[in-house]
C-alpha cells in the first residue's frame, strides 16, 4: 500500500516528467528530422510537425524500454532511487532545460538527466557505475567524430563527378533497408530479450540456419528499398532526393522517440514496481509527452531549422540525416542516453565542411561543446548537493 505522501510525491515527479517529455519533443528530436525536408520544399511545417509527433510517439512505445532501463537502473550501483530521488532528478534536470529553452543556451537533455540521476544516486550512498559510465563515455566522445566522419564522406560522395548520385543515393537506400530490418521492435520479440527484428522473424520462414536467414532477409529488405527509391529517382533526380529526405526524417523522428523517451521516463523506472505500473504504460505516458511537444512546439522550431537547412541543400541535408539515424538506433540498441542535439550537429558540421567548410563557426561549436560539459557536470552537482540538503533536513 503506497501512502498519500509517497504518491504525492510521485505526481511531482510525474509532472516533471511530462515536462521533459513535452520539451524533448517541442526541441531537436521534435524539431530537428524534418526541418531538412521542409528545408527542401518536400513537406509543409504543420504537417512536419503533425507526423514527427506520431512517428515520436511509435518510437517511443516499439522502441523505448532499453534507454528507460538503462536510464533508470544502471547509472548507479548499489541503490535504488527512491520517490524522492527519482522526483529530485527531474526536476533539476527540467529546470536546467528551461533556463537552456528561455535564455537559448544549448543545455543537452542527456547530459543533463543522466548527470542528475548520478548525483541523486551518489548522494543516496550508491556506487559509480564505471562499466556503464564507458558505455556511454564512449559514444558521446565518438559520436561527433563518427557522425561528422560519416556525413562528410556521404556528403563528398554525392558530389563526387567519378559516381553518379542517383546510383549512390539508391546505395544508401539499401544501407538504411538492411539496417531497419535488423531494428528490434516490441512487438515482434518477447520483452525480456528487447523485442525481435523483421528479419529475425523472418529467418524462421527460410530454410538453414538462423543467421543464413537473417542475412538473407536483411539483403532481400535492402534490395526492395534499393529498388523502391531507384524507381522514384528514375522520375526526377530532384523530386526523389526530396522523397528520401522525407523518408529519412521519418525514421529519425521514429528513432528519437526510441532514444529519447528514456530521458524523461527513466527515472521513474525504479518506482514502476511500488506502484504496479507497467513500463509500457509509462512508455505510452512519455510517448504522448513527446506527442504533445512535437505538436504545440515543434513547427515554430521546424520553421526556423528549416532556414537554415534550405542553405544546406538536399545533398547535404541527406548526409546529415544518415549518420543520425544509424547513431540514434545504436544508442537505442546499446541502452545508451545519448544527446540529438549532438548527433544532429555533429552531422551538420561533417556535411558542412564536405562543402569548403560550409560556413562552420568554430567559435559557436566551442561554445556549444562547453555548454554540453557544464550541463553534465552541472547536473551532477546541482543534484548531489540538493539531495543531501533535503536529506539532512529530513533527518
Amino acid at each position: 500500500m503506497v501512502d498519500i505522501a509517497t504518491l504525492g510525491t510521485v505526481a511531482v515527479a510525474g509532472l516533471a516528467s511530462l515536462f521533459m517529455a513535452w520539451a524533448i519533443g517541442a526541441g531537436s528530436s521534435g524539431s530537428t528530422p524534418f526541418a531538412p525536408a521542409v528545408g527542401a520544399n518536400a513537406i509543409s511545417v504543420m504537417r512536419a510537425g503533425f507526423l514527427v509527433g506520431l512517428l515520436g510517439f511509435s518510437g517511443a512505445v516499439l522502441q523505448g524500454a532499453n534507454v528507460s532501463e538503462a536510464v533508470g537502473t544502471e547509472l548507479i550501483g548499489g541503490v535504488t532511487l527512491s520517490s524522492i530521488a527519482a522526483t529530485m532528478a527531474l526536476l533539476i534536470a527540467a529546470a536546467l532545460v528551461a533556463i537552456g529553452i528561455f535564455t537559448g543556451y544549448p543545455i543537452a537533455t542527456a547530459f543533463t538527466v543522466t548527470g542528475a540521476v548520478i548525483g541523486v544516486g551518489l548522494a543516496m550512498g550508491g556506487t559509480p557505475a564505471w562499466a556503464k559510465y564507458t558505455e556511454i563515455a564512449s559514444l558521446w566522445i565518438l559520436t561527433p567524430f563518427v557522425g561528422g566522419g560519416i556525413a562528410y564522406a556521404v556528403a563528398r560522395l554525392l558530389r563526387a563527378d567519378w559516381i553518379s548520385e542517383a546510383y549512390f543515393i539508391v546505395v544508401l537506400a539499401g544501407l538504411v533497408g538492411g539496417i531497419i530490418a535488423n531494428i528490434k521492435f516490441a512487438i515482434l520479440g518477447p520483452p525480456e530479450a528487447g523485442g525481435a527484428s523483421v528479419a529475425q522473424v523472418s529467418s524462421g520462414l527460410l530454410p538453414g540456419s538462423e543467421t543464413v536467414g537473417i542475412v538473407a532477409a536483411t539483403l532481400a529488405i535492402a534490395a526492395v528499398w534499393s529498388i523502391l527509391i531507384g524507381f522514384d529517382l528514375s522520375n526526377g533526380l530532384e523530386r526523389g532526393e526530396r522523397h528520401f529526405l522525407l523518408v529519412l526524417g521519418s525514421l529519425v523522428a521514429f528513432s528519437a522517440g526510441g532514444s529519447q523517451v528514456g530521458l524523461a521516463i527513466g527515472p521513474l523506472i525504479p518506482l514502476s514496481g511500488e506502484l504496479e505500473l507497467p513500463l509500457l504504460a509509462m512508455l505510452v505516458g512519455g510517448g504522448f509527452g513527446l506527442l504533445l511537444g512535437s505538436w504545440t512546439g515543434a513547427p515554430r522550431m521546424i520553421k526556423a531549422i528549416s532556414q537554415d537547412y534550405s542553405s544546406l541543400g538536399p545533398r547535404r541535408s541527406i548526409a546529415a540525416l544518415i549518420p543520425s539515424f544509424i547513431i540514434a538506433q545504436a544508442a537505442v540498441f546499446y541502452g545508451i542516453p545519448v544527446s540529438f542535439n549532438e548527433i544532429i550537429v555533429s552531422a551538420i558540421i561533417g556535411s558542412g565542411y564536405a562543402a569548403a567548410g560550409g560556413g562552420v563557426s568554430a567559435r559557436k561549436m566551442g561554445f556549444t561543446v562547453l555548454a554540453w560539459i557544464g550541463s553534465l557536470t552541472g547536473s551532477v552537482l546541482v543534484a548531489y548537493v540538493g539531495y543531501t540538503a533535503i536529506d539532512a533536513i529530513a533527518l
